[in-house]
Formats: structure tokens, sequence, C-alpha cells
């Protein structure tokens, strides 16, 4: 006999509002409501930059400072919590923090949203009793399964819609940020911009909206494999409710954590090559060089030259040992907010 997980991410009457002999939940009307998988998501975005933020502000001190200044890694943290505390970790924490509160929210709103709508619209049981029909080879424990949780395929395809939509916000503040990061110079008067909003203003005067989305595409492309990044998170969920004893918050931690870990694993080198797609030059009244890429290929091949297969690869071992602890805080916490909510 199967085993019904209890994740909210499979339990039709938690995410859809419809209780689990399939008839509409009076109590819910529209069922959970839209706006708790936004609310819950904001608190996602301040867990992910409580925990991550220290590993990159590690990266930015180590990348942008002498040899001698530190001896690694680990000496950097020790010698910032000795000089400066804790609170040494989290410098320039404002900004991340601001946009990782409107980026989480949108996306697990939107993936809240979309799972609901794909349950009702695609993948319910009287739906998927039309495709058998039609001759479409479905079991029966797979169509009565579709009565209480909506099925991995759907769990990655609203991942994917849901990265799409967050793209939209994320592609201009990614690519803000990217420019920023590539200035090098010391002395603040020779650089180009002087803080995101004048790197903003100037890209708006000289290409206007099409320069600010400049990497859209490849934005677009890179959360794609949110697909394999949400199929994986509920794959682990139901394996761990149905094999362990784990709590719901320790298996959302765990499925978090290794879900994020199989994203990066897949879209590492399309992120590699959508961050060289931003950081090239727009041109024109810019000033600011002239343009190597002319789309997307371009930037990849340029990798694969110069760098051949491992290039794509390249600064992948701070990202993955960040995702996991980041990753799965941030699950922990929205879990644990639409948990809340619903009572």
């Amino acid at each position: 006999m199967s085993v019904v997980p209890k994740s909210i991410y499979s339990d039709l009457e938690a995410q859809s509002g419809i209780t689990k002999n399939g008839a509409p939940d009076t109590k819910k009307p529209g069922g959970t409501g839209n706006y708790q998988g936004f609310v819950a998501g904001v608190f996602s975005g301040i867990a992910k930059l409580s925990v991550g933020h220290p590993f990159d502000t590690v990266k930015v001190r180590l990348q942008t400072s002498e040899r001698s200044h530190f001896k690694g890694p680990l000496d950097c943290v020790l010698t910032t919590v000795r000089n400066e505390g804790v609170r040494g970790l989290y410098k320039g924490a404002t900004p991340p923090l601001l946009g990782w509160m409107v980026m989480d929210s949108l996306m697990l709103g939107s993936l809240t949203y979309y799972r609901r709508f794909l349950h009702e619209n695609v993948f319910s049981s009287h739906n998927l009793r039309q495709y058998a029909s039609s001759g479409v080879s479905l079991s029966k424990d797979t169509i009565r399964e579709a009565e209480t949780k909506l099925p991995t395929i759907g769990h990655a395809l609203a991942g994917v819609a849901a990265g799409w939509t967050v793209s939209f916000v994320a592609a201009p503040v990614e690519h803000v940020k990217a420019r920023l990061q590539i200035q090098y110079s010391a002395d603040k008067s020779k650089r180009l911009y002087k803080g995101p909003i004048d790197c903003t203003t100037k890209i708006l005067r000289s290409h206007g909206m099409v320069g600010l989305y400049h990497g859209l595409s490849a934005t677009l492309l890179f959360r794609t494999f949110f697909f394999f990044w949400w199929g994986s998170y509920d794959v682990f969920n139901r394996y761990l409710e149905a094999h362990t004893s784990l709590s719901a918050p320790a298996v959302n931690f765990w499925a978090g954590g290794l879900s994020a870990q199989i994203f990066w694993l897949t879209s590492y080198p399309s992120d590699m090559v959508k961050q060289r797609v931003m950081v090239d030059p727009l041109g024109g009244k810019l000033g600011d060089g002239e343009r190597k890429y002319k789309r997307w290929r371009d930037a990849a091949r340029d990798v694969w030259v110069k760098y051949g297969a491992r290039g794509y690869w390249r600064g992948f071992v701070p990202c993955i040992l960040r995702a996991f602890p980041a990753n799965a805080a941030a699950l922990v916490a929205f879990e644990s907010v639409m948990r809340a909510l619903r009572q």
C-alpha cells in the first residue's frame, strides 16, 4: 500500500483547498489563498540571506584582497569574526536582503499557484482518466494518486513556470549586480558605476529597457533547470517521508538541500555562460567597450575555446558549498510559514 506524503507540496488538501475525497473545501473558499505562498516566500528570502550571506562575504573578501591578507577561507572567517565580530560577516547585507525577499516571494508564491493550477486543470484524476481513455498509458494507481497529490512531473513543470516568472524580475537585478561586481579598480573615481542606482540609470539612458534586460534569454534558460530542482525536491520529500521517521522540518531541510545540489549540478554551465553574457560590454553611448557576444551561443563557444569543458565549472566549489545550507534553510522557513498560515 502506498504512503501518502504529508508534505505541503504533495498533499492536495494543503495546496489546493480540496478535501481528500475530491470535493471542494467549503471552509476555505478559493483554497489556501494565493497570498500565502508570497508571504512565506518573504521569510524564505530572509532565511536564505541569513545563512548564505557569510559565504558571499568570505568569497568577495578573498576575491578582492591581496593573497597575503588571508591564508584561505577559514582564516578569512576567523580573522573577520575576531576583528569585527559576527556582524562583520553580514556587511552589505541590506541590498541582497531586499532582493531575495522580493524574488523568493515571487518565485515561491507563483510556484504555489502553478502547482494548484496544474493539479486542478492538467493532472486531476478526471483529466488523467480522459488521457487514459484516449490511449495514453496510465496505471490505475497513478490515476488514484492524483486525487490526493500532484505527480512529480507536475512539480517539475510548476518549477519551470515559476522560474520563468521570476526571471523578469531577476534578470535586471542580476545584470546590474554582475556589472558592479566586475569593477576591480580600488579607486572609486575610476569606476564606471558609482552604485546600483547609477548603473541602472546609465544603462537606461544609453540603451533603454532593452539594455537593462540584457541577458534575459540567458536567465530564462538558466531557470528552466528549476525543472530538476523542484522535481527532485518532491522526489526527496516522498522518499524521506515514506522511509524515515524524520519530522516535517527535517524532511524539508534535507529535501531542500539535496534538491539544490541537483539543481546546481545540472544548471551551473548555463549560469557560467549567463554571467559572461551579462558582463559583456553594451557599447554605444555607455562607453564600456565593444560587445563581444551577439548571441548566447557565442559566449558558450568562447568559454569552450578558451578553457575547454572545465571552463563551464569555474567557481563551482564555493557555489555548491553554499547551495545546501542556504536553500535548505530557505525551504524550511517557507514550509513552516505555509503550515502556520493554514492553522
